[in-house]
């Protein structure tokens, strides 16, 4: 039974409003293309032709179901919906004739939606006919709808939350939750700022406005974004923040391994975890921010936090980061309590065994830094009136007979911690 031509809009559901801004998209789109000055025309306009481009599989597809629904359930030709179908058909050939028209018919797509993707590379290529100055030839190459800076805007905005506020001392300045957005918004502004820098030195051979661009992107963004460069630099700012806090922070807590950039993001929501036990100790929070932040790191947190290895580490390289961030807590404070203490030193003889076969600088750094640990606790157990070259030293017998092995050296560690109870 047919339907009544009254109902057909609502059988249409979200798809007519796809296909009235398709046909807005599509009638711009085909006058940029038939002027005789297109380049420039559409050099004004690259974010409607990458709209178009991005929505055109969408508008395919809704476009084949209609057509067959209207054919099953006998949909009158004259009514509004399909009239509205049969319009946007014909400009979609019309806009498709022009790209094609304007590319060279060796480099021919067969899709629209890559013809005009193609077509912006043209224009892009080609350069501003009688020049252009460097701000403006990068909003030509920076369109707001690229995916890219897209991707970027979103990481950034996770970045400036985190970091812009005050920051407690101690405590990591993040809650577990917020950790787990760090990591993904890490290597996503990474892939993202790389592909928008690729572009620029790809497109601008002058190489005048990556230049530009990069001598602005450390300054401290002091208006909204609007403009592509705008958002490319809001972006690449607080990328830069969370890069640099980042690293500050995880020096003092993984001293002296130091994370590969790939390690960075999985390492952060075993921290935050990890030192959540911990907020207690710290003062009280005096605005509700950081009351906020102090909370929601208590949340679910333990000490004892085990590190699984990943796809950026494995095992052994896990067991490293667990002894280095044990190691770098007691060599900061003394674990309070006999039952804390033993707990400590039996993650850190755990995590030595695990990183048995590990090598490397880092290995080699740590196996520095328990030596360290264990001189300075023999020193500081020697009374001042007694002390001599000869005192200076651990006896070997603490050491063990392997001073390589991370476990002796954990286990001789722990005979000289001891000597101080």
């Amino acid at each position: 039974m047919a339907t009544h031509p009254d109902n057909l809009r609502a059988r249409l559901e979200d798809r007519a409003d796809l296909l009235e801004a398709t046909r807005l998209r599509y009638r711009a789109l085909r006058g940029m293309l038939d002027a005789f000055f297109w380049k420039d025309r559409v050099r004004a306009q690259f974010e409607l032709l990458r709209e178009v481009a991005q929505a055109q599989p969408e508008v395919d597809a809704a476009l084949a179901a209609l057509k067959r629904r209207a054919a099953a359930e006998g949909w009158p030709g004259d009514a509004a919906p399909v009239r509205l179908m049969a319009e946007v058909e014909r400009l979609r050939e019309a806009v498709e004739h022009a790209a094609l028209k304007r590319l060279p018919e060796e480099e021919r797509p067969a899709t629209l939606g890559a013809a005009l993707l193609q077509l912006e590379e043209v224009v892009l290529e080609a350069g501003p006919l009688l020049g252009r100055r460097t701000w403006a030839r990068a909003v030509e190459l920076l369109p707001r709808n690229l995916p890219e800076l897209r991707a970027a805007c979103a990481a950034a905005e996770v970045f400036e939350r985190v970091f812009k506020r005050p920051a407690p001392e101690g405590p990591l300045p993040f809650t577990v939750a917020e950790a787990d957005e760090l990591r993904r918004a890490l290597p996503l502004a990474e892939t993202a700022l790389a592909t928008l820098w690729e572009r620029l030195e790809h497109f601008d051979t002058s190489g005048r406005v990556k230049e530009f661009l990069e001598k602005r992107a450390s300054r401290v963004p002091l208006q909204v974004p609007r403009s592509g460069p705008e958002l490319l630099l809001h972006a690449a700012f607080w990328t830069g923040v969370a890069r640099a806090r980042l690293r500050v922070l995880l020096e003092a807590r993984l001293a002296p391994v130091v994370p590969h950039d790939a390690e960075v993001p999985e390492l952060l929501v075993w921290l935050a975890a990890r030192e959540g036990g911990m907020s207690g100790a710290v003062s009280e929070p005096r605005d509700g921010a950081a009351r906020e932040l102090r909370e929601g790191t208590a949340l679910g947190s333990t000490r004892d936090a085990r590190l699984e290895p990943c796809a950026a580490f494995g095992e052994g390289r896990a067991a490293l980061f667990e002894l280095a961030a044990e190691l770098a807590a007691l060599s900061r404070e003394r674990p309070q309590g006999a039952w804390d203490e033993e707990a400590a030193w039996v993650r850190l003889w755990s995590a030595a065994q695990r990183a048995r076969r590990e090598d490397g600088p880092d290995v080699e750094r740590l196996r520095d830094a328990l030596r360290l640990f264990i001189l300075l606790r023999g020193q500081s157990q020697t009374p001042a009136r007694l002390f001599s070259p000869d005192r200076a030293r651990p006896p070997a017998a603490d050491v063990g007979a392997d001073v390589r092995d991370l476990a002796a050296l954990v286990h001789a560690a722990r005979n000289a911690a001891s000597r101080g109870g």
